[in-house]
């Protein structure tokens, strides 16, 4: 095999993404969330009222990571916990209100945040990359159900 980078570029564009995007969060006037937990709203404005296992999957998040940063979202009024009436037992994550309205806001810093990613590429080198990077966690996702 050739020697590659990709794993360590991976590593470095997540760190310096989150710092750029917190920065972009903080320039518009979001100090309601932060980046990490921003990635959780994201999923809920997607389809909310998850189970929290379900939650885990879609952020990539641990579920213990997960279930500290509820922790403090709910203190913040952002999330609820709900008993599945179906079988209570497993918890589900609902957006409040107060979430629901931090959507477009959010929406703005993150297309901004999708220019400064892509700046450069063209749509071709867009769906070309994303789709490399969707089959590079499709294999992370299969090794990880082994663990």
């Amino acid at each position: 095999m050739i020697e590659t980078r990709g794993g360590f570029l991976i590593s470095q564009i997540k760190q310096i993404q989150g710092r750029v995007f917190d920065k972009l969060l903080t320039e518009a006037g979001i100090d309601e969330f932060n980046g990490a937990q921003g990635r959780i709203l994201y999923v809920l404005w997607q389809e909310d009222d998850l189970p929290i296992v379900e939650l885990a999957r879609r952020t990539g998040l641990a579920k213990t990571t997960l279930t500290s940063m509820l922790d403090r979202m709910e203190d913040l009024g952002h999330v609820i916990r709900c008993y599945d009436p179906k079988d209570r037992r497993q918890i589900r994550i609902r957006l409040t209100d107060n979430a629901r309205r931090l959507e477009s806001k959010y929406n703005e810093v993150s297309d901004e945040m999708s220019r400064l990613f892509y700046n450069g590429f063209t749509d071709e080198e867009i769906l070309r990359l994303d789709a490399g990077l969707e089959k590079i966690l499709k294999n992370l996702e299969e090794e990880e159900k082994k663990i």
